[in-house]
């Protein structure tokens, strides 16, 4: 078992930012970690990698205790967190080099090009941290926390600021690196998630919600299931008068997830809603969820 997390709790005052939370992952997994801002992922994502120490529950990666040996934690875990921290004054290979040092890398210089090739990272690996692009940065960012060839990898947001084809890149990468180490891959872009994980962990105000593979939490309500959209701006009292609707979920102002007893009787109902309000239905979809649906119906509905 790569980490084992069990029954984190963590306060800031009276909050508790993460509540109860369990879970473990395994060798070879790539698992995204999501959750709305402010829902504990990064919280929780600190806490196994050492850098906050949680009021109770117990970590352990690679079987050694977070709280007991953090040094040796830290030895098994590659971290990119969100704010990317770099020393924009320094040259590419020159932070490298530092971080190498820091992990104490035995060949620094083989880890390193090693770890700009795996990344992309070679056409500007000799310009200054700071002449780069976001994008590039977060390569950088994702070379450090490669350079030491942990059996962990913790990347929350890692494809902030990249373009569609860097991402595609980057998505590779990490589906590579996944072969055999155990990847915690954190992100708002549920499309990224779907194309790369194969399991995902949903936490809402602290609490784990959802722990499944991508395909099962898509077939939840994957029969009964409509997404419809109006030209108009609707209140959800509408819907609610519909027999046939079960729950409602609001995308937008104009666009509603459904749930139906009865989806062509739902659906016949929408369209005598329009007609006798004089409404327009831009779209009118049944049929299976996307992961972005099941997150809006758990951590909304």
């Amino acid at each position: 078992m790569s980490i084992q997390v069990s029954g984190l709790v963590k306060k800031y005052g009276e909050q508790k930012a993460v509540n109860d939370i369990s879970f473990s992952l395994n060798k070879g997994e790539i698992v995204g970690f999501l959750g709305p801002n402010g829902a504990g992922k990064s919280t929780t994502m600190k806490i196994i990698t050492g850098y906050l120490q949680a009021d109770a529950g117990k970590v352990t990666v690679s079987n050694i205790d977070v709280r007991q040996n953090p040094l040796e934690v830290k030895k098994k875990i590659g971290y990119l967190p969100e704010a990317n921290p770099l020393y924009y004054d320094m040259y590419v290979r020159e932070y490298l080099d530092f971080t190498a040092g820091v992990h104490q890398v035995s060949n620094k210089k083989e880890a390193i090009e090693k770890a700009i090739a795996t990344v992309g990272l070679t056409p500007e690996s000799n310009k200054k941290i700071g002449q780069l692009s976001k994008g590039y940065k977060q390569r950088v960012g994702l070379a450090a926390a490669l350079l030491h060839d942990p059996e962990v990898l913790i990347l929350d947001e890692p494809t902030t600021g990249l373009d569609p084809n860097q991402i595609i890149e980057i998505r590779e990468v990490i589906k590579q690196l996944g072969e055999n180490k155990t990847v915690i891959f954190s992100s708002h872009i549920l499309q990224e998630v779907e194309a790369i994980c194969d399991r995902v962990i949903i936490i809402n105000k602290g609490k784990l919600i959802a722990d499944d593979s991508v395909q099962n939490l898509r077939k939840q309500n994957n029969d009964n299931s409509i997404r419809v959209s109006f030209k108009e701006s609707l209140e959800d009292e509408w819907l609610r008068r519909l027999s046939a609707i079960q729950t409602i979920t609001k995308v937008n102002t104009s666009e509603w997830l459904l749930t139906a007893t009865d989806v062509n009787e739902a659906k016949k109902q929408l369209l005598e809603l329009a007609l006798q309000n004089n409404l327009n239905i831009t779209s009118l979809q049944s049929g299976g969820q996307s992961l972005e649906d099941v997150f809006r119906s758990l951590t909304q509905g």
